[in-house]
């Protein structure tokens, strides 16, 4: 059925409207998705991580556009790495955040999907040279000592400048895509999008937060 009037269309619509704003950042150059998939079977022969893995877990029912299956595992627990549940709120997956970076790198292809599908596999080369495992079969330690790696831009070598950027954009679009979501609205609590009878000013317990009184 033509879906061109449908609420949830609509949402995607203005939900990609404020990533928009977020991408502006010029992207620099990268090494081709190829070369660095050589890269792997350097590290671990016998990998195909920029390949298919039809393997990897059980079929979801959202059918990612752009991602194969072992990206999109990768940005499901990359996502939950970012954002994971807290006593608040539930995690990035539990907000359909991975079901809306698919739909905005299909909705914007080019450079930003190059860099994204480049990050993974980044993150695969170098989980397979310290562990020997991919990035989605390592323990949350190996996890986060990878990402520790590119997570501070300060702190990060020369080398791995290029995939600070990624998940420095990365990390943008899952905070993003959670806080423009059903789940991320409430977490906030967000009242911009409800009608107020007058406007009192800001919240004294808001003010307290941002150290503001």
């Amino acid at each position: 059925m033509e879906e061109k009037n449908s609420p949830n269309r609509t949402l995607r619509f203005q939900r990609r409207a404020i990533l928009k704003m977020m991408m502006a950042a010029p992207l620099a150059g990268w090494m081709p998705l190829a070369s660095l998939a050589a890269e792997v079977a350097k590290a671990m022969p016998g990998s195909s991580v920029a390949g298919e893995h039809a393997s990897d877990g059980a079929a979801d029912t959202y059918q990612p556009k752009v991602l194969n299956p072992h990206e999109w595992r990768t940005i499901q627990v990359l996502s939950d790495c970012i954002l994971p549940a807290d006593e608040n709120s539930g995690s990035a997956t539990e907000a359909g955040v991975p079901e809306f970076l698919d739909d905005w790198l299909d909705y914007q292809r080019g450079e930003l999907l190059t860099e994204i599908q480049y990050g993974l596999t980044w993150l695969d080369v170098e989980c397979r040279r310290a562990f020997h495992r991919d990035f989605v079969d390592c323990t949350s330690g190996q996890q986060e000592q990878i990402l520790d790696r590119i997570a501070y831009p300060h702190k990060a070598a020369p080398e791995d400048v290029r995939v600070v950027v990624f998940f420095g954009h990365l990390r943008d679009l899952v905070l993003g895509g959670y806080y423009t979501s059903e789940m991320g609205i409430r977490d906030l609590p967000y009242l911009g999008n409800e009608p107020q009878a007058s406007w009192q000013g800001c919240p004294a317990p808001v003010l307290a937060k941002l150290g503001l009184i």
